[in-house]
């Protein structure tokens, strides 16, 4: 088993955290794991992407060409990183901020699940765990790594002064598991 995800958006959408959280949960499955992460001049603001993944058997490259999934926050991510997705790879959009689906021609050719995180966030009352509901309904469609492993790394990689932080995750996240589960 190989799985290649590529996940992006805009700095300050927490698309690093989305990467490490799945990578660590994965690494407390004993998988084989590589995380590459890529920041854009600006920062926050400006473009951010990172590469994870997750094997039974070592990696070769953590350079991802070809992806599994791709998890696009915005309209810029999915314009840069969606011809790298394969044929049957799935593809989790960000609605409220990437619209609806890729391109007519080609969303025949991929999985899509499109969903506003941003506004679901919202509903949550904090806008910045709409990464988290996205890698809920990753996690959810894939199975990739058990979701006790990533609440489980939710509560370790929170501030010990900040439980509040950790407990909305793991709120955004199940929340995430769900919507997937009605589509």
């Amino acid at each position: 088993m190989i799985e290649r995800i590529i996940i992006a958006g805009s700095g300050g959408q927490g698309i690093m955290l989305m990467g490490k959280l799945l990578a660590e949960a994965a690494m407390k499955e004993g998988k084989f794991v590589t995380w590459l992460p890529a920041y854009g001049a600006e920062v926050r603001g400006g473009t951010a992407h990172c590469m994870v993944t997750i094997s039974d058997a070592e990696i070769n490259s953590p350079l991802i060409s070809e992806t599994d999934s791709l998890i696009v926050m915005n309209s810029p991510s999915l314009a840069r990183f969606g011809n790298r997705l394969k044929d049957k790879g799935l593809l989790i959009i960000n609605s409220s901020l990437a619209g609806e689906s890729p391109d007519v021609s080609c969303a025949a050719k991929f999985l899509s699940f499109s969903l506003p995180f941003t506004d679901i966030a919202l509903g949550l009352g904090n806008v910045k765990v709409a990464n988290v509901i996205a890698l809920g309904c990753f996690i959810a469609k894939t199975a990739i790594v058990d979701k006790k492993n990533i609440l489980a790394t939710i509560e370790d990689m929170a501030p010990k002064n900040r439980k509040d932080l950790a407990e909305i995750n793991k709120k955004a996240f199940l929340k995430g598991m769900e919507l997937i589960k009605k589509w």
